[in-house]
């Protein structure tokens, strides 16, 4: 992609939602295809990507899929030969980590580098844009000035950013908590999210410092206020994260950053890059965006203007919502609110929340809403007779109150939310024999049709031109919108009458030639060449945190100079404490016991030392140590015994799975 043009990258977990998120103005959607994406329940099939496609290409967007897992060498055959499905059905991008898949026959798509291929430092970009990647988006812990050192070394890839969505606490494809206490590897698609678990945190000496906190649980990324300052660090492409948000979240944060880019764009016009959006045609909503009403844990920008203490979501890793009002009265059956302003109201079906007075997040659905007066609603919640005393848990009188779910806004998004199109010029002429009309699109893009038809005076000229231009400028159910309707349809005699079925039928089939035309002029971009001899790796060792677990994979490594490399965590030969998860997130720091922080703070400068802290959830046990030169922690721990256990089991009952490997070793050792 051109430096030039300006990505807006929306996510999909289903092609109607991918067809949505064009609708609402993405320029490329990310989805996942039939299996090797990295979310394994979001995975689509070939007619339903293709569909997706067909539509996103009529506006010159694209579709990048997800085949972004670790891959076995037994699966390694089906991965190619989906690389090549996917090329015939008119992808654009495939989204990958595992390097063993760039040593195969595969078809000329552009490559692009997961998240999970942890993008951190300006020689990993460098390395990975020398080996043939097109675009690659970098770690979600940068900071910008982290940022305009990759972009300095990696002139000829686009480079991509998360912009808005959860935030994994690891670097992507640093973690391993959820393989170890429960066989679901992250890298293979199965993440079992135990970084959303409650903790409790102890010292060196034993003594608690946070119980049942969510510690290692974060806010999600906003970075909204963000994106001139990403763009000027060299950012092209704003990712948001989401393959399993639903239809009304991705329609409504698309729509959000949509509005955002757009003016974006007409701030910066006249001066340097980005000067044009990656894809055609202004869209128009019948609500207005709103990231705050979709589901969130509070925002975050995390750490592109430096270290902050206030990221994390520990106390409830839930969708709080917006707050709405505070509880007045407390019955057996309901409990009455006054809401914040007149014009709130609340909807049968709503969902609202509140804190308790141990801090924990409750909530309940409404069953019935009814407005008593002014500001104050009676609410009738929906739960199980006998049940009203365990469900509504710390509901009190004069308790602030949110509403996580607004069955209106839902209602609202269900319905056909936003309209496409793409400016269209028509100029209609009388010719010898008949009329023709000529189109042009804002993209450059022209079709010209004519037909053949006698030449008759109008009986009244006024109306005739009226009824002319109002029969050309019908453009509904198209791509178009008319911009300018230019009519030149006067005779040797004046003006001509043109009957209105010519008129539509020049308009249709002008319409379908200029949708030819754009579809002849669309391009897929082409795969980057690697470059020639191959790229040196950064590193001559790698451990199992490269998550090598195919021949291939430790074959492209050998290739680029590595001499040796660990198998993956996955093909579980580390049986010992390691690193379960390295993170740029800092416990310590989050809860004020930091060394850094007790710099010059008299009487405790000195006395707070980065000693290693211990989490336990029932009877998982994990370390928290702490490497202060990057500052970043390590959450150190081993494999559950039954997990392990039946990783053997099936190890051994499938005659298709390689049997575990120690290292590859790629070359003799010096």
């Amino acid at each position: 992609m051109p430096r030039a043009e300006l990505e807006l990258l929306a996510p999909a977990r289903d092609a109607d939602i991918g067809i949505e998120a064009v609708n609402h103005g993405a320029d490329a959607v990310y989805i996942g295809g039939p299996a090797f994406g990295a979310r394994e329940k979001a995975g689509n099939s070939l007619a339903d990507i293709e569909r997706l496609v067909r539509h996103a290409h009529r506006f010159g967007a694209r579709i990048f899929v997800t085949q972004n897992t670790i891959l076995r060498d037994d699966e390694l055959a089906a991965a190619r030969q989906l690389a090549w499905s996917l090329w015939n059905i008119g992808v654009d991008a495939l989204i990958v980590q595992d390097m063993g898949l760039l040593m195969l026959d595969l078809p000329p798509i552009q490559l692009h580098a997961s998240t999970q291929t942890d993008i951190r430092t300006p020689e990993k970009a460098r390395f990975l844009q020398d080996a043939g990647f097109s675009q690659m988006v970098l770690a979600r812990e940068l900071t910008l000035a982290e940022i305009r050192a990759i972009e300095a070394q990696v002139p000829q890839a686009v480079l991509e950013f998360f912009v808005h969505g959860a935030l994994c606490v690891a670097y992507s494809g640093q973690c391993y908590i959820s393989h170890a206490h429960t066989g679901r590897s992250a890298n293979r698609g199965s993440c079992s999210q135990e970084c959303r678990l409650p903790y409790t945190v102890t010292d060196a000496q034993g003594r608690v410092v946070a119980h049942d906190k969510h510690v290692l649980s974060l806010k999600d990324n906003d970075q909204s206020a963000n994106l001139h300052a990403l763009v000027d660090a060299g950012i092209r492409s704003f990712k948001i994260e989401g393959r399993y948000k639903d239809m009304a979240t991705v329609k409504n944060v698309t729509a959000h950053y949509r509005q955002l880019c757009d003016r974006l764009l007409e701030e910066r016009a006249g001066g340097p890059a980005p000067t044009r959006p990656g894809s055609s045609g202004r869209c128009r909503y019948t609500f207005a965006p709103d990231p705050e009403r979709a589901y969130n844990r509070g925002g975050t920008d995390y750490f592109v203007g430096g270290r902050k203490d206030d990221i994390g979501a520990f106390d409830t890793p839930k969708h709080a919502g917006i707050a709405i009002g505070h509880v007045v009265k407390v019955a057996p059956q309901s409990f009455d609110i006054e809401l914040l302003t007149p014009e709130l109201q609340l909807n049968n079906g709503d969902a609202l929340t509140w804190v308790d007075l141990q801090g924990e997040l409750q909530g309940v659905p409404v069953n019935v809403a009814r407005h008593v007066a002014g500001r104050l609603w009676r609410v009738e919640p929906n739960i199980a007779p006998g049940q009203t005393t365990a469900v509504l848990k710390g509901l009190r009188r004069d308790a602030p109150v949110s509403r996580n779910r607004d069955m209106a806004w839902e209602r609202l998004l269900e319905k056909k939310s936003a309209e496409r199109t793409i400016a269209l010029d028509l100029r209609f002429e009388a010719t010898a024999d008949g009329f023709a009309l000529a189109l042009a699109d804002a993209d450059g893009h022209q079709a010209r049709v004519a037909v053949a038809h006698a030449h008759e005076p109008p009986k009244d000229t006024a109306r005739a031109e009226a009824t002319l231009r109002e029969n050309l400028g019908r453009l509904g159910g198209t791509l178009f919108e008319a911009r300018r309707v230019q009519l030149r349809w006067r005779g040797a005699e004046g003006p001509l009458f043109v009957p209105a079925s010519v008129a539509n039928a020049l308009r249709r089939d002008g319409v379908a030639a200029l949708e030819a035309a754009r579809a002849a002029a669309f391009q897929r971009l082409p795969r980057a060449a690697p470059v020639e001899p191959p790229a040196p790796y950064p590193e001559d060792t790698l451990s199992y945190l490269a998550n090598v677990y195919n021949a291939q994979a430790a074959a492209f490594y050998a290739r680029h100079g590595v001499r040796l490399v660990e198998a993956a965590y996955e093909s579980h030969e580390q049986l010992g404490e390691v690193s379960l998860m390295i993170t740029r997130h800092c416990v310590r720091y989050s809860l004020s016991l930091c060394p850094k922080q007790a710099k010059g703070v008299q009487g405790v400068q000195g006395t707070i030392r980065a000693e290693p802290l211990t989490l336990r959830h029932g009877d998982d046990l994990l370390t928290l140590r702490f490497d202060c030169k990057p500052c970043e922690m390590h959450v150190v721990g081993s494999m559950r015994r039954n997990v392990l256990q039946q990783a053997r089991r099936d190890e051994k009952a499938s005659l298709a799975t390689p049997q575990p490997i120690r290292f590859y070793r790629t070359r003799p050792a010096a």
